[in-house]
């Protein structure tokens, strides 16, 4: 069993952690319910070993690695139910939604990648995280990183701008 101090630092870590730790599960599992599912096994994990961490490792690295395995153990164990809705055949009208619209086909073309491609994308441009804190986290290269993170991209501007030739590949708005 942990000491009260040891228990005190995990609380205070998960009251300052549980937004940004939410905010990465759900772009992980697309669904809020699933997210805080996954945020809460990870930190269960996570207060199990919790003096050696301190000790050891970041902490928030660790919760990170559990999320992003949990994530993918999930994923193989559970086909997915839902039917993704056909695309509108109309084009976007500029408009308060607009925006949410266009996060949620994000997320929806997210969720269409490989898993450790999709845990790369949202470690490296989500939350902002360095190459190779990437890599650290999910126990790979910095050279993995880069070229999973580039077919990644490549992947989700072909799935966003399907009529956009595919080389080269640029984001809307992105400088030519």
């Amino acid at each position: 069993m942990g000491s009260r101090v040891d228990d005190e630092q995990f609380r205070l870590f998960v009251r300052q952690q549980w937004g940004p730790l939410t905010r990465t599960a759900y772009l992980l599992t697309g669904d809020r319910g699933t997210a805080e599912d996954l945020v809460q096994s990870a930190l269960e994990k996570t207060h199990r070993h919790w003096g050696r961490i301190l000790r050891k490792d970041a902490p928030e690295v660790y919760v990170r690695r559990a999320m992003v395995n949990t994530a993918i153990s999930w994923r193989r164990r559970r086909r997915p139910l839902e039917v993704p809705l056909l695309a509108s055949d109309s084009e976007p009208v500029p408009d308060a939604y607009a925006r949410v619209e266009q996060r949620q086909q994000l997320v929806l073309a997210l969720r269409q990648l490989p898993r450790r491609t999709q845990a790369i994308l949202v470690l490296r441009y989500f939350e902002d995280l360095s190459e190779a804190d990437t890599a650290s986290i999910l126990g790979c290269s910095v050279g993995s990183v880069k070229s999973q993170a580039s077919r990644g991209l490549a992947r989700l501007r072909a799935q966003l701008n399907p009529t956009v030739p595919s080389s080269p590949v640029r984001l809307q708005g992105e400088p030519a």
